[in-house]
């Protein structure tokens, strides 16, 4: 155990001024209780469209319990969707660029912004069994490994085969409202970890390596390709209140991978168990 001791204390002496932030989303209440969509045009079926898929984004983000949208209770939740909307507004996706050939306003690209009332919210929550998830939430350090065929590599800040990676995850989680960071690079192999053992290191040292860092705490995974499904076999683990949780999704795009990352970290940190 000493040894182990000394190699956790290397680590995190190595680690802790390498982690580099991402840019990432702080929440207030006001941005909790407000969600984004891209609909076609502003015609009125659009627009109800939007204030559905609003309306399941609003309630996962305040709550953070991605179960909540599977409940039988969503179907009239969702029929009558936009009656829990303090106010909207759009932005033309394409705006400063003319409308071309017979292209009209309702066949352009719109981010439908939703704005919501807390007071409207919280009892809906309420009915579903949830309640607001309104403590700060914990900034992430992402330690992942990558496989595709012979390539192997880690997500890192500063390594260009994971930028499109970096990004897609920030997407994940920005509409959670949580903050994610990387660790860099060239830090990885002196800390001896790397793509091969990111795997299967202890989830308490990498928490450790994260608050060294700054950050609160660290979001595990790794990431095959798989011929036979036909996509990505994501494996997560997270740990809360001395227990580690694992996840998993298999066959899916790593947008999705990275989705199901996110949403069941903050289903675990929220207080709502195994995702």
């Amino acid at each position: 155990m000493p040894g182990f001791s000394r190699f956790v204390f290397a680590l995190i002496g190595i680690m802790g001024i390498c982690i580099t932030d991402h840019p990432a989303f702080s929440a207030s209440i006001d941005d909790l209780y407000q969600t984004q969509t891209v609909v076609t045009g502003q015609g009125e079926p659009n627009r109800q469209l939007g204030f559905r898929t609003c309306l399941d984004a609003v309630l996962l983000k305040v709550s953070g319990d991605q179960r909540l949208l599977k409940k039988p209770e969503m179907a009239a939740l969702r029929d009558k969707a936009g009656g829990f909307i303090a106010s909207f507004r759009y932005r033309d996706r394409l705006e400063g660029i003319p409308i071309h050939d017979e292209q009209g306003t309702h066949d352009r690209p719109h981010d439908l912004t939703c704005i919501y009332d807390p007071a409207a919210i919280n009892p809906v929550l309420a009915s579903l069994g949830s309640e607001p998830w309104l403590t700060k939430r914990p900034r992430l350090v992402v330690f992942l490994a990558a496989e595709q065929g012979a390539r192997h590599f880690a997500l890192s800040t500063d390594d260009e085969r994971s930028a499109l990676m970096r990004e897609s995850f920030t997407n994940a989680a920005t509409p959670l409202a949580m903050r994610i960071a990387f660790p860099k690079a060239s830090t990885l192999p002196s800390a001896k970890l790397d793509d091969r053992t990111l795997g299967d290191a202890d989830i308490m040292v990498l928490d450790k390596v994260a608050q060294q860092s700054g950050a609160d705490q660290a979001l595990a995974g790794t990431l095959v390709w798989s011929d036979k499904e036909l996509g990505w076999i994501a494996n997560w683990r997270l740990a809360r209140d001395g227990k580690t949780y694992r996840w998993q999704v298999r066959g899916v795009s790593f947008d999705d991978a990275f989705r199901v990352a996110m949403r069941g970290a903050a289903q675990i940190l929220s207080g709502n168990g195994q995702p």
